[in-house]
């Protein structure tokens, strides 16, 4: 997709697009064609349309008194574009709504600076959006990319291993420590506000065959199950062997929700293959946690996989 340097839409006088104006300065050569009713975008050379919309919203999603508002525009920027890195895509084009309340207008500013670094980092453009008055500020971001393999949740076969990236429990960790009126440990709390999409991660777990994949939004227990669900056999995870943060429970790291880590499942030849070459891909640690087995639920358990399915781990800088 072709996304070339426009000029934006002239707009009005008025207060609405005195901000959508200085929401475009603030974005400089990151917002493409501003102004129109929507965005004109050309159709994909190769590979397959892929999109995804989140919403993130105050005290549901964060707390204002937990984070600063750059921290907010980064977050809500990685859970849209997660979804994407979850499906083997990359982002090319994003949609941003606004509802903002008067006690946020002077802060919407630094909102956008940590949605721009996330979505130019991303190697995206901002399209489009809406600007609403309301009570309670959210945002809702719309993200649209390309995927030369889009891995579905509803591929998982028997057989496959089940892995995980990075290290789970950070965001958990955070928000029990702020509801307890304790300040998180500095790991945990980076984990909270800068999470990172794995769109490497994602990518190279596409291209080596991996046949199911989710990104870690609702604890990885939950998405476990939502895979499996859609791909119709049962996961069976070691939970000994669940990739968690310092001072955290593999336990209590399964129940974390907001990590925006990938978990997918691969055959176990695809998964010797990438192994070696892991480190060349992502800094972050590749896990195997479990294996696929027929039957219609996910499940986790503590002695549920054969020690003969873990032979073949790589040690040291390769995947665990």
């Amino acid at each position: 997709m072709s996304l070339e340097p426009r000029p934006h839409q002239a707009m009005r006088e008025g207060a609405e697009f005195d901000t959508i104006r200085a929401l475009m300065a603030r974005w400089g050569d990151l917002a493409v064609d501003i102004g129109d009713d929507a965005a004109v975008l050309t159709p994909p050379v190769g590979g397959t349309r892929v999109v995804s919309v989140d919403a993130c919203v105050e005290d549901v999603h964060f707390r204002r008194a937990w984070i600063s508002a750059h921290e907010v525009g980064v977050r809500a920027a990685v859970a849209a574009l997660s979804d994407l890195a979850a499906m083997g895509a990359r982002a090319e084009s994003v949609l941003i709504a606004f509802v903002v309340p008067d006690a946020w207008r002077e802060q919407l500013s630094d909102v956008a600076d940590g949605m721009g670094a996330v979505i130019r980092e991303a190697g995206a453009r901002i399209v489009g959006g809406n600007l609403s008055r309301g009570a309670v500020f959210s945002i809702t971001t719309t993200v649209i990319g390309r995927a030369t393999r889009v891995v579905p949740r509803s591929g998982a076969g028997v057989g496959d291993l089940v892995v995980v990236t990075g290290l789970l429990g950070g965001p958990g960790a955070a928000v029990a420590a702020w509801r307890a009126g304790e300040s998180p440990s500095a790991w945990a709390r980076g984990r909270f506000v800068a999470p990172a999409p794995r769109w490497a991660e994602g990518d190279a777990l596409a291209a080596a065959g991996a046949t199911a994949m989710i990104d870690i939004s609702d604890g990885l227990a939950g998405d476990a199950r939502h895979l499996a669900a859609a791909s119709g056999v049962h996961l069976a995870l070691e939970v000994a062997r669940i990739p968690a943060g310092p001072g955290i429970a593999p336990d209590v790291a399964m129940q974390s929700g907001e990590e925006y880590e990938l978990l997918a499942c691969i055959p176990l030849e695809e998964y010797k293959a990438l192994a070696p070459r892991w480190g060349s891909v992502s800094p972050v640690p590749l896990t195997v946690v479990g294996v696929v087995r027929a039957g219609p639920e996910a499940a986790t358990s503590t002695d549920g996989v054969a020690p003969s399915a873990f032979d073949h781990f790589a040690s040291g800088n390769t995947p665990r």
